[in-house]
């Protein structure tokens, strides 16, 4: 039963006209077309008298991504409780790295905790509480809506407005990515989802691609130095040998995101504010994954050792660098692995790939960089 609190805010909490003009489904109630399992079985996933059913062989970290990504939307969804459960909806989640924490993760919990917790129902797990939870639990279907228009982002439970935040004005949200697909979260518990649907919204972030295709080698892209093998391969670029490559574009404040996937104890780098060769005024984060090494993957080069992020070879990861003023912020799947303010080369410079050593191949993929 809700309480006193309860009651009162819910009956504060405005109503909203449910309007579904321009909204796409995400579910045809018969099949999983658009969607695919993430780190899991097939099996993780089915569909069952026109709902999305989680199913016991959905062990965690196994989730269900939306074949498309998005920015900014309103997602309105249905979902089934009955006794005890947990789960969540992803937003904003990567293609490789752990959801929960490259993107937001709203929670889904069965019951009406007051105060309400960051595990509560309609959290922002496992960061923001909600105002107040607002969840029916006894063999019943609950409406949940989420407008995502960034950096501010609004979730409703059964009606209640229960999340109301600006991303940008939380230090532990602030870095999350600004688009990514849509998940259902799975912990193996029996949870139904049917009615998805979405409104796309207009995008806030320009964002430009540095490499996401080969015509970008040649557009974002010019030899500086050395004799690395630079191979644009489709999607993926590929670097090895000895050498530097350089952005034809000089940046000063920036958000910088890729996806790398290097060789066991692979030796190399990426540098902005740079002059141009490695020999030239610069700053470096290196990707090296030796434990043991002084500056292992993520490090500012000769000036702060990353927490070392524990990765496995030859496996795809999130890296994401915001250098803004005298602050560098290097991130490993969604972890601030170095937060280092003091930076004196304030000057707009090149973003150089470093190749380091023979047989030392580093690949990236979907490679971008917005100016802050």
């Amino acid at each position: 039963m809700l309480s006193r609190r309860h009651l009162l805010a819910l009956a504060a909490a405005p109503i909203l006209a449910q309007d579904e003009t321009g909204f796409s489904p995400l579910f045809d109630g018969r099949t999983l077309t658009g969607w695919h399992v993430k780190e899991g079985p097939e099996s993780a996933f089915a569909v069952d008298d026109g709902s999305i059913l989680v199913t016991e062989a959905a062990n965690s970290p196994t989730w269900l991504a939306t074949d498309k990504i998005y920015e900014n939307f309103d997602l309105r969804l249905d979902f089934y409780v009955k006794g005890w459960i947990d789960s969540g909806i992803y937003l904003h989640a990567p293609e490789h790295g752990p959801a929960i924490d490259c993107g937001y993760c709203v929670k889904l919990f069965h019951k009406n905790d007051d105060p309400p917790k960051f595990e509560s129902m309609g959290g922002i797990f496992p960061h923001v509480a909600p105002k107040l939870t607002n969840v029916k639990s006894k063999g019943e279907w609950n409406s949940l809506r989420m407008l995502m228009d960034g950096p501010n982002l609004k979730v409703w439970s059964n009606g209640a407005l229960v999340q109301d935040l600006n991303t940008d004005q939380h230090p532990e949200l602030l870095f999350r990515l600004r688009s990514g697909r849509i998940g259902l979260q799975s912990l193996s518990y029996p949870i139904r989802f049917r009615n998805l649907r979405i409104k796309e919204l207009p995008g806030r972030t320009p964002w430009q691609s540095l490499y996401s295709t080969p015509a970008d080698f040649e557009k974002n892209w010019f030899v500086e130095e050395g004799k690395a093998k630079w191979m644009p391969l489709g999607p993926i670029f590929r670097t090895d040998f000895n050498g530097h490559l350089a952005s034809k574009t000089k940046y000063k404040d920036f958000a910088f995101e890729t996806y790398v996937r290097a060789r066991k104890n692979s030796n190399g780098g990426i540098f902005f504010r740079s002059e141009g060769s490695g020999n030239k005024p610069h700053y470096e984060v290196q990707i090296h994954d030796v434990e043991g090494a002084v500056y292992p993957t993520g490090s500012l080069y000769g000036i702060r050792r990353a927490k070392y992020p524990r990765l496995v070879p030859e496996e795809w990861f999130l890296f994401q660098l915001i250098v803004k003023g005298t602050r560098c912020v290097v991130r490993i799947n969604g972890e601030n692995v170095v937060d280092y303010n003091a930076l004196d080369r304030l000057e707009a410079g090149h973003i150089l790939l470093q190749a380091h050593q023979s047989a030392s191949w580093i690949e990236y993929k979907q490679m971008r960089i917005r100016e802050l």
